[in-house]
């Protein structure tokens, strides 16, 4: 027999109804985990801090010996919670359990304003932190970062856990110690720069950063959607020399409309086929390349400044895109300002 569809919302709500949605679905599956982690509380709430590092040491043991963190969280989130209680006089609810078991599985918890996110982080950080692989904790500004790892770095000393935390203006070392920490805090620009400052780096012993093993995001629809919108440029001297710009530049005038193709919105210019044969010739003719084509491998590296120069002639108004001021060239930036 055939099923109407003449009322889909009737449909969907006694689906709903019968099977529920799925992060209900996904909640009652968490619900026997919160019961044996509530049943430990008794037995933790027995030991004195010694009985409690001694078995954080053993759960660290068990979990660089390959077992897997599933068999662990009841345990370690009992023993976070039980540290939360003493040092900052703070219970982790039920639902807060949840929500740690959310984030330890690479999910996203959507939790509101004063609903303990902050502390419901410290569940999956501590079990993830326990193979001695690293946590980063990504928070929005430097102050969150410093006060954060103050505040929950409680929970983790009691337990036994290193914590540190990047903020700008740190020296490379404090930066190497920071990350060589259990558990680090710290803003994603931060946590980006220093990335792309350690591939600049010429022996690894000058990296500040380690392994990348697992994060946590706090508010991370500001991180990965507004935040990311922000590239993150990093610059440093050049080892060649700025005397081919100058020459390339000059040739640029020569350039024809049919030479190169724009893209307004990446703001960026290309050369056409006819292009890089009016390339070729100008080169030759100017005495840059001695043969062959702007594709060989002594040439190739032309095209990057052909292609800069025609960006700046083409694409960039001056004091729209660039300003001048006190003798020096200023990019204006429309995601900065």
């Amino acid at each position: 027999r055939r099923v109407g569809t003449e009322n889909p919302i009737m449909f969907t709500s006694i689906a709903k109804s019968i099977f529920g949605d799925s992060n209900e679905r996904v909640i009652k599956k968490f619900q026997p985990l919160v019961e044996q982690i509530n049943s430990l509380e008794p037995e933790i709430e027995a030991l004195d801090r010694d009985g409690i590092v001694a078995v954080s040491n053993e759960l660290q043991e068990r979990a660089k010996s390959g077992e897997d963190l599933e068999a662990l969280l009841p345990e370690a989130f009992a023993l976070v919670r039980e540290a939360a209680k003493r040092t900052l006089g703070q219970r982790h609810f039920d639902v807060q359990l949840m929500g740690g078991i959310t984030l330890h599985q690479g999910r996203i918890a959507e939790m509101r304003t004063g609903e303990g996110k902050t502390l419901v982080a410290t569940l999956a950080a501590y079990l993830n932190a326990l193979s001695g692989k690293g946590v980063h904790v990504v928070t929005v500004n430097d102050y969150l970062a410093s006060r954060d790892s103050r505040w929950m770095g409680e929970i983790y000393t009691y337990l036994g856990l290193t914590v540190g935390c990047i903020v700008s203006q740190m020296s490379d070392d404090d930066r190497k110690a920071a990350y060589g920490c259990d558990i680090t805090y710290g803003t994603n620009n931060e946590y980006g720069f220093d990335y792309l400052r350690d591939n600049l780096k010429f022996a690894l012993a000058e990296m500040v950063q380690r392994g990348h093993h697992f994060a946590i995001v706090d508010e991370v629809d500001s991180i990965l959607i507004d935040e990311a919108r922000t590239p993150l440029i990093i610059s440093g001297p050049s080892e060649t020399s700025v005397e081919l710009y100058q020459q390339v530049n000059k040739l640029i005038s020569d350039f024809d409309i049919e030479d190169y193709e724009t893209d307004e919105k990446a703001r960026s210019a290309t050369l056409t086929e006819k292009g890089v044969e009016t390339a070729e010739a100008l080169f030759i003719q100017a005495g840059l390349m001695q043969s062959g084509t702007l594709y060989d491998s002594t040439n190739v590296n032309f095209l990057h400044h052909i292609s800069q120069a025609l960006r700046a002639h083409k694409m960039f108004a001056k004091d729209k895109h660039y300003m001048v001021k006190n003798d020096e060239l200023l990019i204006i930036d429309e995601f900065t300002g």
